[in-house]
């Protein structure tokens, strides 16, 4: 069993946890994920490691209540358990070498970003960081972005707060007026990913996607974070749990991915009903 530390509400809808994890949290790299069940009738879900603290031995996830494994962790109070807790999974994000980079984090996809923009920042890369939402009411981890970045923007869909508009606007603006970076990492929807990566393109800046918003399983056996890359003129599949979840964004076929993220939403929909029914009940 793993306790639960410490909690906090970020918004109406996302929640983060520090999980008493010592094994996991000195081993814990940006980029990684654990695997989580709430109980032991409890389904597994990946979750990327949104910190790690070796001396305290807590990892930090962040998560966005979107299904019944969420809806159930939210019910969790500090100083109770969950069932499971293994990690850290999945390949680091490659961070040496780079000189300048931006990280651009979209919705709870910041929970991602946030890690990444830290560890490059901690081995004294330059770091600029965009982070988008709808709007100022689910605006997360500014401060935190703020404290690993040597320059951050924040951008709303609706211009409730900071730059009015998504993520690609800024980021085109400073492609434009000649700004170097050795890599553009982006984390968030997959909609939102494959605009950055077609607005970095003219530009020739490499550009690194993390596909775990597509991860189900986080083994590989479910088949469901299957993806489709082009290397060298091939068409290769890759799983983003075992292979990723970090890729080239310019050879992800996000069309194929977004199309199969599609086919769970009916399934995922009746199952958070029936949990949100049995929570109710137990109340």
């Amino acid at each position: 069993m793993y306790q639960i530390i410490r909690k906090r509400e970020l918004n109406a809808s996302v929640t983060e946890m520090d999980i008493l994890a010592p094994l996991v949290a000195r081993k814990a790299k940006a980029g990684q994920f654990i695997i989580l069940r709430v109980d032991e009738e409890g389904e597994r879900i990946p979750l990327t490691i949104a910190g790690a603290d070796p001396e305290e031995g807590t990892v930090k996830i962040i998560f966005q209540l979107v299904g019944a494994t969420t809806i159930a962790l939210n019910a969790k109070k500090e100083g109770e358990s969950i069932e499971d807790f293994t990690g850290p999974l999945g390949t680091p994000t490659p961070i040496e070498g780079k000189k300048k980079v931006c990280v651009i984090g979209g919705g709870v996809g910041c929970a991602i970003a946030m890690p990444v923009a830290k560890a490059f920042h901690d081995q004294g890369t330059e770091v600029t960081s965009i982070i988008g939402f709808r709007n100022k009411d689910i605006l997360i981890l500014e401060e935190e972005f703020r404290s690993f970045s040597d320059k951050l923007i924040v951008t709303t869909d609706d211009g409730s707060y900071g730059f009015h508009g998504n993520v690609t606007v800024p980021l085109k603006e400073m492609l434009e007026n000649g700004e170097q970076f050795d890599e553009i990492l982006t984390i968030g929807p997959l909609i939102m990913m494959k605009f950055v990566v077609e607005t970095a393109r003219p530009f020739n800046v490499p550009v690194s996607v993390s596909m775990n918003p597509i991860m189900i399983d986080g083994t590989g056996m479910c088949g469901g974070c299957r993806l489709s890359l082009t290397q060298d003129g091939k068409r290769v599949t890759k799983f983003a749990c075992v292979d990723g979840p970090d890729f080239n964004g310019y050879e992800v076929d996000f069309d194929e991915a977004m199309s199969r993220n599609r086919m769970y939403v009916n399934f995922e929909s009746i199952k958070r009903e029936e949990t949100c029914n049995l929570l109710k009940e137990a109340q």
